[in-house]
């Protein structure tokens, strides 16, 4: 089969590789009929994700048909369409039980990562009971992608563990992808106001479209200055950092007000300051998080009933044989405007 192959730091190539096969059973392959590219994958490249070793086939989302289970998968079967989790989950450890996926003892974030992953023709997708989600028939599968991850990450990681309520006052820093699955979902919770922070204007008009109630771009204005000035003084209540960068977490620990929340849902692969100096005596809470998954079944319903509607996301599209140009153009994405590309095998 042909797949998207890790060769270690800023290599990657479209190689012929093996199909992958049942190793246990409770394993499920899935044939890809849509994948994405994440910017997780960007920082996999870039060397940020030490755990991902080169030879790795990149990629945890997607959307396929089931082409074959193990012996003890009981929810699906031959011919059946899923929704794949970027998170695999055995549903039994510890963890698990706690609804923490994220940190499943025998899963966790391992597709793309230390198991080969869906930028492919066939994905292996362990403890499959637990770990794909059925299409209901007639579902807009293109946009289901967006379910594998981005959505619920936004949501838990951002929205979530954010706090955000009825009448607060949010700071997205951070238009991309994952930044504007933030806005879409803290809309569920009527913030009096949204203000999305990034350097590209096109992003920033796309985020306007998106329901944000403020667009600032920080590489011409004194973003901390306009918060305040919105604010009274204050700063916001919650302040999602959807990069992933040392400045862009800097820049939450700036913007958030006494007894707000700074919500980090980017992915960091150096060293933040943390500025205890400012904030040490502001009652302020700090989250980390990497997505459970939990929330899909309910976004999924969202997104049948019209509520919500990622398919908003999608900017471009491509077969798995243009994979690599795919990846120039959502890694230049200042350039070519992409938000979401959809990758069709």
């Amino acid at each position: 089969m042909k797949a998207l192959v890790y060769h270690g730091p800023g290599q990657k190539s479209l190689d012929d590789c093996p199909k992958p096969a049942i190793q246990a059973v409770t394993d499920a392959i899935v044939r890809i009929t849509r994948t994405t590219i994440c910017g997780t994958d960007l920082h996999i490249l870039k060397g940020d994700v030490p755990t991902c070793a080169p030879g790795r086939i990149l990629g945890h989302e997607g959307v396929g048909i089931v082409e074959e289970v193990g012996s003890a998968v009981s929810r699906y079967k031959p011919g059946d369409h899923v929704l794949i989790s970027c998170i695999t989950s055995c549903a039994r450890c510890d963890y698990c039980r706690r609804g923490m996926y994220s940190h499943c003892r025998d899963g966790g974030w391992i597709l793309g990562n230390v198991i080969d992953g869906t930028q492919a023709e066939f994905v292996r997708i362990p403890h499959a009971d637990n770990s794909l989600h059925p299409i209901p028939a007639g579902a807009d599968e293109e946009a289901l992608v967006m379910l594998s991850d981005i959505l619920p990450t936004g949501y838990e990681c951002g929205v979530l563990n954010g706090k955000i309520s009825p009448g607060s006052s949010v700071a997205i820093v951070g238009a991309g992808p994952i930044g504007l699955a933030a806005l879409l979902t803290a809309q569920f919770y009527a913030p009096a106001s949204i203000v999305m922070i990034d350097l590209g204007d096109n992003r920033l008009g796309v985020a306007q479209q998106f329901g944000a109630t403020h667009v600032l771009n920080s590489g011409r204005e004194d973003v901390a200055q306009k918060i305040r000035e919105l604010t009274d003084g204050q700063g916001v209540d919650t302040a999602i950092e959807a990069v992933g960068v040392p400045a862009t977490f800097e820049l939450c620990e700036k913007l958030v007000a006494p007894g707000g929340v700074i919500a980090n849902v980017g992915v960091h692969g150096t060293k933040v300051d943390l500025h205890l100096e400012d904030l040490w005596s502001r009652n302020v809470t700090i989250t980390t998080r990497l997505v459970d998954t939990v929330t899909t079944p309910m976004l999924l319903k969202t997104v049948q009933s019209g509520r919500l509607q990622p398919a908003k996301l999608i900017t471009h599209r491509f077969g798995l044989g243009e994979i690599l140009q795919a990846y120039e153009t959502f890694g230049h994405a200042a350039d070519s405007h992409a938000l979401k590309v959809v990758i069709e095998a």
